[in-house]
């Protein structure tokens, strides 16, 4: 479970959609260049940098350095522990685990 800060600081970084956009793009591929999701957003260098920054800072993402490329790849043990936080603190039951014994699940 998130400490309240951490939560806290993913919830305000979730709070913007271009960044769940990066970040659901980001999930999409495993990883990404920032070149790429420069190409695919219409957004500047800079803003897409800004951007990636705070989602990196608040732990969602993680950069790796590939010569003078970076990359980005979803942390999904962060994500996990961010859904089972708002679970906890919200007290409702893990909507995944529910909808399965429910048969409630769509593909």
């Amino acid at each position: 479970m998130l400490s309240t800060d951490d939560f806290l600081r993913i919830a305000k970084a979730l709070a913007d959609a271009r960044r769940v956009e990066i970040l659901e793009r980001i999930a999409a591929r495993g990883d990404a260049a920032c070149q790429h999701l420069c190409e695919a957003f219409p957004v500047t260098q800079p803003t897409m940098s800004h951007h990636l920054r705070l989602l990196a800072e608040v732990g969602l993402i993680e950069m790796r350095r590939d010569g003078q490329y970076a990359h980005y790849r979803l942390r999904a043990d962060v994500v996990e522990a961010y859904v089972a936080t708002l679970e906890t603190r919200l007290r409702v039951r893990p909507v995944r685990s529910t909808a399965v014994r429910k048969g409630a699940v769509r593909k």
